[in-house]
C-alpha cells in the first residue's frame, strides 16, 4: 500500500522539545512494520495563530488529491490525529478526500475502528483538537493583555532592550544596545543630522545594529525614532498602557525627534560664534559659555575685532570668578590638545602595526570560539533527541525527561548566548581603528584648516565635555583619544615601547 507521511509541529511545540525527526522516525517505523510504500513526505514546523496560512499543509493535500489514483495513494499516515487535524474544516476537507480519492487516514498512535463508532470517535478527537487550539488562542491572548495592562510588553522586546527570565523585571536595557538608542536620540534630536548622516556618525562612533547588519539602515533608524516604547507607552488593541519597564528616552526628546521627522523643524542650527550653543561650558557653574563680538577703534582709524565668551550665568555665587576668554586663545589651547595625539612616525607605524597584529589575534579567537560553541550545539542537539527518542520508547520515565530536557534546553541556550556574543565581532573594526588612529595624528592639521562648522564637530566627536575654568580649558576626551593623549603603551620603567 502506498501512503503519504505528514510531519507537523508548532513553533511553541518546538520549544517545549518535541521533534520533526521523532514524529518521521515513528512513521517510517510504522509503514515499514505494515510493510506499507512511502511515496512522499511533507515536513512542516508552523505557528499554532489561528488564521495562519498552512502552505504546507494545502500543498499536501493539493498532491495527494491530483496523484491518489495515478500513485496508488491508499492513506496519509501522521503520527497523531492532532499532527493533521487543528480544526473541524481540516476534518471535513480529508473526510472529503476519502470518499473521493479513497485515501484515508492512518495514525501511529490514535487508532479508529470501522463503521459510524470509528467516525464517532474521530469526530470527536477532531473537535477535541479545535477545542484545544481555540482555547490555547484565548488563554495566550488573555495572557497577552493581562502582561500589558500590568506594563510589561509581550513577544520580543525592541531594540535597546532584553527579554529575561526575571518575574520581576521581564524586560531590561540592554548593556550595550540602550547606549545605542540613547545616541540615536541624542544626535538626531540637534536637527544636523539626515538618515545617511547619523548612520555614519554611529558607525565612527563603534556602534552595531546587529551582527548581519552593523550598521543603522534608514528602515532601523526610522523604527526606533517612531517607536512610543522607549518613552514608556504600550500600545494594544487601541488603548495605551504605561510600561513599568525601565524608560531609555525622556518625552521632551522624543517629541522633538517628532517634530524634526514630520518636518516641522528642518532648520539645521547656526552658530554666529565658534565656541558658542552650550559647546563650551563655565567649570565653576555649568552655564554655556557665550560669545560677543568687540570692535575697539584704533587711533590710525581702523578697527580691531575680537570675539569674547563670558559665562552666561547671570546671577553667579559670591565665589563665582569673573570668565573671560578670547577666541583665538581658546582656539590655540585646542589646538595644542590636539597637537599631543601627534607620534614620532617610527612610533605611529609600529602602533599600526600593533592594531593589525592585536586584531588579527582577536579574529583566530573568535574564529575557534565559535567553531567550539558550534561542535557543542550539535552535541546537545544530538543529544535532545536522543533523549525524546528514549522517552518515546519508554526507556526513560517522565520525570528524568523532564528534568534532563530542562538541563539540555539550559546549556543550549548558554551556547546560543554564547554563539551570539562572538558573532558580535565586526570585521571591519581593523579598518575604522586605523582610520581613526590616522584621523588623530592629523586632527591638528584639520583644526586649522577648517571653518567654524567643521571645527565644531571636530571638537564634539573628540571630547565628550568641555569646560574652561578663569585659568584652563579642559577637554574631557572620548575614547580613544584619552588614550591616545595619555599614551600609557610608552610609558615603562627604562621609558621604551615593549
Amino acid at each position: 500500500m502506498n501512503v503519504v507521511i505528514w510531519a507537523r509541529v508548532s513553533s511553541r511545540e518546538q520549544r517545549e522539545g518535541y521533534s520533526i525527526d521523532a514524529q518521521l522516525r515513528a512513521c517510517r517505523d510504522r509503514a515499514a512494520k505494515a510493510g506499507w510504500t512511502v511515496l512522499r513526505e511533507f515536513v512542516v514546523a508552523e505557528s499554532a495563530k489561528r488564521g495562519a496560512e498552512r502552505i504546507a499543509f494545502n500543498e499536501m493535500f493539493a498532491w495527494v488529491r491530483a496523484n491518489a489514483r495515478k500513485e496508488g495513494i491508499k492513506a496519509i499516515l501522521a503520527h497523531k490525529l492532532d499532527r493533521v487535524c487543528r480544526n473541524m474544516r481540516d476534518a471535513v476537507r480529508l473526510q472529503e478526500l476519502e470518499d473521493a480519492c479513497g485515501v484515508q487516514l492512518a495514525f501511529v498512535e490514535n487508532q479508529f475502528g470501522p463503521g459510524a463508532a470509528g467516525a464517532l470517535s474521530f469526530n470527536v478527537m477532531a473537535a477535541v483538537a479545535q477545542y484545544y487550539s481555540d482555547n490555547l488562542r484565548t488563554e495566550v491572548l488573555k495572557g497577552m493583555d493581562e502582561k500589558v495592562r500590568q506594563g510589561w510588553p509581550t513577544g520580543l522586546a525592541p531594540f535597546g532592550y532584553l527579554n529575561m527570565d526575571d518575574k520581576n523585571e521581564p524586560v531590561q536595557p540592554h548593556p550595550v544596545e540602550s547606549k545605542a538608542v540613547l545616541r540615536i536620540f541624542e544626535l538626531y534630536s540637534t536637527g544636523k543630522y539626515t538618515f545617511e548622516r547619523l548612520r555614519d556618525q554611529l558607525a565612527a562612533e563603534g556602534f552595531v545594529y546587529r551582527p548581519s547588519q552593523p550598521s543603522f539602515n534608514r528602515s532601523a533608524l526610522s523604527y526606533i525614532l517612531n517607536n512610543r516604547f522607549y518613552i514608556g507607552e504600550l500600545h494594544r488593541n487601541g488603548s495605551i498602557h504605561q510600561g513599568k519597564y525601565r524608560i531609555l528616552i525622556d518625552r521632551k526628546t522624543f517629541e522633538t525627534c517628532q517634530d524634526i521627522l514630520n518636518g516641522r523643524n528642518r532648520r539645521m542650527s547656526h552658530h554666529i560664534h565658534l565656541f558658542s550653543g552650550g559647546l563650551i561650558r563655565c567649570a565653576h557653574c555649568g552655564f554655556a559659555m557665550t560669545g560677543e563680538r568687540i570692535r575697539r577703534k584704533l587711533l590710525d582709524g581702523g578697527v580691531r575685532e575680537h570675539v569674547y565668551y563670558r559665562c552666561a550665568n547671570n546671577h553667579p555665587a559670591d565665589d563665582h570668578p569673573p570668565l573671560r576668554w578670547r577666541e583665538e586663545d581658546m582656539d590655540d589651547v585646542i589646538l595644542e590638545e590636539f597637537k599631543s595625539f601627534k607620534m614620532p612616525l617610527d612610533i605611529a607605524e609600529w602602533f599600526r602595526v600593533t592594531i593589525r597584529v592585536a586584531f588579527s589575534d582577536v579574529e583566530e579567537l573568535q574564529r575557534q570560539r565559535k567553531q567550539a560553541l558550534a561542535k557543542r550545539r550539535t552535541e546537545l542537539a544530538g543529544m535532545q533527541d536522543r533523549l525524546l527518542n528514549g522517552y518515546l520508547s519508554g526507556s526513560i520515565e517522565e520525570t528524568a525527561f523532564n528534568a534532563k530536557t530542562a538541563e539540555l534546553k539550559r546549556q543550549a541556550a548558554e551556547v546560543e548566548e554564547s554563539l551570539d556574543r562572538a558573532n558580535n565581532y565586526d570585521p571591519d573594526a581593523p579598518v575604522r581603528a586605523l582610520a581613526l588612529f590616522d584621523f588623530s595624528q592629523r586632527i591638528a592639521e584639520l583644526w586649522e584648516g577648517s571653518n567654524s562648522e567643521v571645527k565644531r564637530e571636530i571638537l564634539d566627536c573628540v571630547s565628550l565635555n568641555r569646560t574652561v575654568s578663569d585659568v584652563s580649558l579642559c577637554l574631557t576626551k572620548r575614547r580613544p583619544f584619552d588614550f591616545l593623549a595619555e599614551r600609557p603603551f610608552l610609558k615603562n620603567g627604562r621609558g621604551d615601547r615593549t
